[in-house]
């Protein structure tokens, strides 16, 4: 049984996720979505909005559920394979963005092509606070949206950023009112499919040139760091401090 669901109305369709209430993913949850999305881009849609159920967008992988670190790296690999299918989805993706889009959460939301929230969003690129690398891509999408500069700034500091800091920043396109993101993703992805269909999958194919390759290389070296940083105490310390909701204290080792 599948976690994702695709309600399609004419030439778009609302894909979405159902892991309530933090909708973490894991190899399953990102094939289902990759394979949800192509089956939609091969018959025509137009557009997708990728949504999901309950109060968090998604919080990323399930840091309280573990592993022999050799499984979580082949793990991840294989899901990073499936990620990077993502990004060669031909038809434009809105995300609707509500509550937390957290780590690897947020690579998934920036996969989209674009984002509608609101205010009470939390973007969030937590991984110097659990001392663990970045992944999902977000080394090249981060710095891709919001400059290389600023995504530094929000990497080595893990500063959450609320729905309207998203909007000025450039990490979300469009702000909802209220606590629901969906109905105006939505008015976003008719929009586009009022537009010329062979056109748009044209310009989104040069607009966003090499970028699932380049994701694809970024995952490779994210998943090396990983790798090495899941094996030190500051990652211990930090998920343990995370998942007991504690300020860790790092010790540099």
């Amino acid at each position: 049984m599948t976690d994702v669901s695709t309600d399609r109305t004419g030439d778009i369709a609302v894909v979405t996720i159902h892991r309530p209430p933090a909708n973490f993913f894991d190899y399953d949850l990102i094939h289902d979505l990759a394979n949800a999305l192509d089956e939609l881009a091969a018959t025509g849609c137009r557009a997708a909005v990728l949504a999901s159920e309950g109060r968090h967008f998604c919080a990323g992988a399930n840091f309280g559920t573990g592993g022999p670190a050799a499984d979580r790296v082949d793990s991840s690999r294989r899901l990073y394979t499936e990620a990077v299918r993502l990004f060669r989805v031909p038809m434009p993706v809105v995300a609707a963005v509500q509550g937390a889009a957290v780590g690897g959460g947020l690579g998934l939301a920036l996969s989209a092509d674009f984002r509608v929230t609101v205010p009470g969003a939390r973007f969030h690129a937590n991984f110097a606070a659990l001392g663990f690398h970045q992944g999902f891509g977000l080394s090249v999408t981060l710095p891709r949206l919001v400059g290389a500069q600023l995504a530094a700034e929000l990497l080595y500091t893990a500063r959450k950023v609320d729905g309207a800091d998203a909007v000025r920043l450039g990490l979300a396109d469009r702000l909802a009112d209220g606590s629901d993101p969906l109905p105006a993703a939505v008015d976003f992805a008719r929009e586009i499919a009022s537009s010329a269909p062979l056109t748009v999958r044209s310009m989104k194919e040069t607009l966003r040139g090499t970028l699932a390759d380049d994701v694809a290389r970024a995952t490779e070296r994210e998943l090396t760091e990983q790798a090495r940083l899941w094996a030190t105490e500051d990652c211990a310390i930090g998920i343990a401090a995370n998942l007991a909701r504690e300020t860790p204290v790092f010790v540099g080792r």
